[in-house]
């Protein structure tokens, strides 16, 4: 089972008029950025900063998140103990190359949240997978901890540490998109795609966002608002694949109900993997149109 995480944007934490307007996006997470839009000499307002703005930004339905600095950096214990407040609900978590930082993570969480009287387990994991030591650990850091909600590529720190160049068709991270979808699939987890670096490209944005959905993604970080609607629509069933699911449905449990274990749909055999594949379409659809909060355990899909 997998959270409905379409489109999560990032917020720099030292950017107060982005976190003001960051709400009215329609994005599932929000993300304040601890990481790498915020320079080493303004670490420790960014945590302040992101610490004061969680309670005071309106809630639309999306889900609260900071991202802080990685376990290797020595600053993520600082971002922790400001940030882990009560309206927090998932930490992004960069640089996870083993199971072992996962686990260590999310022992400082638990501490944390037991000390200051919230839920234990209320504030879920999504690592960023970005070297090629997490991507060979995909699978053991997908399934570290039940708080990992979902994973991510990082492209940009993926490519420097392998040693190759980034560019604008992506060809260069097209396996490593794949190996963290299949990771993620097999650990019931959420598969989120890696940003988009330049938000003013929208036709190359939009090819790209439909390309790791066509591999598995089911959401996409954002950089930039204008970002998000686009991944929204994308994400969402379109009407064509609604119709066709739906008679999917309709023509396999009719077969069933004669004791057939197959039956034929427009020239087409349906069976009980197509069928399955149509009923996950269709909550998926569901849980887009009446979730007020996508993410959240009672909301997850197929």
């Amino acid at each position: 089972m997998t959270a409905l995480l379409r489109s999560l944007l990032f917020v720099p934490a030292i950017r107060e008029r982005f976190i003001e307007k960051a709400p009215q996006a329609g994005a599932d997470l929000i993300c304040l950025d601890l990481e790498d839009s915020v320079p080493a000499g303004e670490k420790a307002r960014g945590r302040q900063m992101a610490r004061d703005a969680m309670p005071q930004m309106e809630r639309t339905g999306y889900m609260m998140s900071v991202r802080v600095n990685s376990l290797q950096s020595g600053l993520i214990e600082e971002d922790l103990d400001a940030v882990v407040i009560p309206e927090l609900e998932a930490i992004g978590l960069p640089k996870a190359e083993d199971a072992e930082i996962i686990q260590q993570v999310d022992h400082y969480l638990t501490l944390l949240e037991k000390t200051r009287g919230i839920p234990t387990g209320q504030v879920k994991i999504l690592p960023w997978i970005e070297s090629a030591r997490g991507l060979v650990n995909a699978y053991s850091i997908c399934t570290a901890s039940a708080r990992v909600l979902g994973a991510s590529v990082g492209g940009e720190d993926l490519t420097a540490d392998m040693g190759t160049e980034r560019t604008r068709a992506g060809k260069e991270i097209e396996y490593a998109r794949s190996v963290v979808v299949t990771a993620a699939a097999a650990a019931g987890v959420a598969s989120l795609d890696t940003v988009f670096i330049d938000f003013k490209d929208a036709e190359g944005f939009r090819i790209d966002t439909i390309f790791g959905k066509s591999i598995g993604f089911k959401g996409r970080y954002c950089i930039h608002p204008s970002q998000v609607e686009l991944v929204n629509q994308l994400y969402r069933p379109s009407d064509r694949e609604v119709e066709y699911a739906r008679k999917v449905v309709e023509s396999y449990q009719e077969g069933t109900a004669r004791g057939l274990g197959a039956v034929s749909l427009d020239g087409v055999m349906v069976d009980k993997p197509v069928y399955e594949r149509a009923l996950s379409l269709l909550k998926r659809l569901d849980a887009i149109e009446g979730s007020k909060a996508p993410w959240h355990p009672d909301s997850t899909i197929a």
